[in-house]
């Protein structure tokens, strides 16, 4: 609308200069002629650009949530034009005898009349007056009443084919999002000379997932590790690395075990007073930019980068490094910025930041001049929201952070770095991952699970999982059983986090998310994999089913199929739910749910009907092979979102 509007005053404006009648005679209207090329320029810009958004559009899925939303909205704001934001809710149906859809809006409208206007209206009666201003539409079928006041909504079955078969022909397109908004999502963080453990496992699996989602939207996506690779414990490593390795700044040190490198510097540093000493000498020359200083630290943080990369391989995860040292010489401008706006207090040496509504201070620099990771944090703050500009900023970190993350966003909010009511700043908590004994999962040792060696097991597992099942002795090839236990290990270890409530804690069991029943990993790739092979067993390739997409109409009557088709249009809305909660075992229990459905489908529907004795295909339900395609269109979508990569073959 905005561009159309544009469109319309560039046109008037060019006639404008037409109209001058001196364009293109005199030398002395260079500047007249040079505007009029500007706004022809900047008109066709916006006329190709409103093209594309209005071919994208229609090639886009429809919310469909969304669009009843809307006319239930024009309904409400006909039928009662005084009532300001009146609530509006607009469900699916839990039931099909109460239709597909439920606007239950009306007893919230008897509260809002009864309070600020002090009329007594009945639910119902407020129902009837809403259906007699639904605009035209070519989404509803018909609506009914019931109970109190609750509106059924039944869908027309010609509306919910064509968008079904536009997905088939177009694939699965997101909803237009409007601007294109630029997000920074803040996940995985391990720490420099640590390994990545079973901690870390669930910032880097939500962190990426979120990505995906936003990315799929439609947004400028920008995915930050902010690693611990800064601060007091680098002392110490280079101190033991001196000694350990005196040629290291010849010779490249073979450090084979970080984690064995870190405890024995821990160690002396805890136990010799003069390495401690020579320990603090170290930091200072590398805070210092000591130029051998900074040669050993890079040396550590390469040794711990190559650890990292093999976890992200393994998981398909997508970072850009950007540590705590990157925003190192932005600390000293935002402790003279808390200053100058009179916001530093000075206790016992430190200085600090009291944010109103929480009692715990920010300490911005400690009594020695060093900064802390609260300095370090309100600079990440800052320069993701005023250099990256950054629309939406996502923390994916434990909850355990959420008081010290919260008091940040309020100290950046306070001295005005950026306004909630334009610039989403979220922290994505999340719960710790239990052991079966429902304790912090930890090694029969006590020691924190290592990733790397979770990984591995997850392996092994899927592996016996898949012999067990026999499918290395006839099923798959070499290369395809190799294919199914990275895609079973890898997407059962990913789904098995993902589908739990982020904010809560979850058990940790192989057995469990190695199950091919229930809403696992395991069952839904199978299920897609049986799926796909609807039509290739029938002899149906890809090429026949662009075709019949492009010709055949989806005939949804029986029951089955049109639940089915219902269910999977409600895609769009799923995610869009998401993109405003973050919690992303919504989208797994949605495609659970469309699984289970499709069975319904698949048991009740015959998509081939063969002879019983021979065994000979008599007959091809096409309609229903393309509700088979649109499923698993739908489905392999889904796995990408969650970054689970399905098989052709399992």
């Amino acid at each position: 609308a905005f561009q159309e509007n544009e469109i319309k005053l560039l046109t008037a404006e060019i006639e404008r200069l037409k109209n001058s009648g001196c364009l293109g005679v005199s030398p002395s209207l260079e500047g007249l002629r040079d505007e009029n090329a500007k706004l022809k320029y900047r008109l066709n810009f916006l006329r190709k650009s409103l093209q594309e958004e209005r071919s994208k559009t229609a090639k886009s899925m429809i919310n469909i949530n969304s669009c009843l939303q809307e006319i239930f909205g024009a309904a409400i704001q006909a039928a009662y034009p005084d009532l300001e934001n009146p609530p509006l809710v607009v469900t699916p149906s839990q039931q099909p005898k109460f239709g597909d859809y439920q606007c239950n809006s009306a007893m919230g409208i008897t509260q809002i009349l009864l309070k600020t206007k002090e009329q007594k209206v009945s639910p119902r009666e407020i129902a009837e007056r809403i259906t007699k201003n639904i605009p035209a539409n070519e989404c509803i079928e018909k609506v009914e009443i019931a109970g109190p006041g609750f509106i059924n909504v039944h869908l027309r079955k010609d509306f919910v084919s064509k968008q079904l078969s536009s997905l088939l022909v177009n694939g699965v397109q997101p909803p237009a999002v409007g601007r294109r908004k630029k997000v920074v999502v803040d996940f995985s963080s391990p720490n420099i000379a640590k390994e990545m453990h079973v901690g870390h496992l669930r910032s880097t699996i939500i962190g990426e997932s979120m990505c995906r989602l936003f990315e799929f939207a439609g947004y400028d996506v920008l995915r930050l590790n902010h690693l611990g690779d800064w601060g007091t414990q680098f002392g110490m490593l280079i101190a033991h690395l001196q000694d350990k390795f005196p040629d290291y700044l010849t010779v490249s040190p073979p450090i084979g075990d970080l984690q064995a490198f870190y405890k024995e510097s821990k160690r002396r540093f805890d136990t010799e007073e003069e390495f401690k000493k020579r320990a603090y000498q170290c930091v200072v020359l590398l805070q210092s930019k000591n130029p051998d200083f900074i040669k050993a630290w890079e040396l550590i943080c390469d040794v711990s980068r190559k650890e990292f990369q093999k976890i992200y391989n393994c998981l398909d995860i997508t970072l850009i490094e950007r540590g705590e040292s990157f925003y190192h010489e932005m600390m000293k401008d935002i402790v003279k910025e808390f200053e100058d706006k009179g916001y530093v207090q000075v206790d016992d040496g430190r200085k600090i930041v009291f944010v109103p509504g929480f009692p715990v201070p920010l300490t911005i620099m400690k009594s020695d001049g060093g900064y802390t990771y609260d300095t370090s944090d309100l600079a990440a703050l800052k320069h993701r929201l005023c250099e990256e500009k950054a629309d939406i900023l996502i923390y994916v970190v434990d909850s355990g952070q959420s008081v010290h993350l919260q008091t940040v966003f309020a100290a950046g909010q306070m001295i005005g770095w950026y306004d909630p009511k334009v610039t989403r700043v979220a922290h994505a908590a999340f719960g710790v991952v239990l052991g079966e004994d429902k304790k912090k999962f930890k090694t029969r040792s006590g020691d924190t699970v290592r990733l790397i060696d979770l990984l591995e097991e997850g392996l092994k597992r899927a592996m016996d999982k898949l012999k067990d099942k026999e499918r290395d002795k006839v099923v798959l090839t070499a290369e395809e059983l190799k294919a199914a236990q990275t895609s079973v290990a890898f997407g059962c270890i990913k789904y098995a986090d993902l589908s739990h409530n982020r904010l809560n804690d979850y058990v940790f069991s192989f057995d469990k998310m190695l199950d091919d029943r229930g809403n696992t990993a395991a069952y839904l790739l199978y299920a897609f994999t049986r799926i796909r092979a609807i039509a290739r067993l029938a002899s149906i390739d890809e090429q026949m089913l662009r075709k019949a997409a492009r010709e055949e109409v989806l005939i949804l009557d029986h029951e089955k199929e049109w639940k089915l088709g219902k269910c999977i249009l409600r895609f769009p809305e799923i995610l869009q739910k998401i993109l405003e909660d973050l919690l992303l075992h919504t989208l797994c229990d949605y495609l659970y749910e469309l699984a289970t459905t499709f069975t319904e489908f698949y048991d009740n529907c015959y998509c081939v009907e063969k002879d019983r004795q021979s065994g000979q295909i008599m007959k091809v339900n096409m309609w229903r092979l393309l509700l088979c395609e649109a499923t698993a269109t739908i489905m392999a979508k889904g796995f990408d979102i969650l970054g689970i990569k399905p098989v052709q073959r399992m």
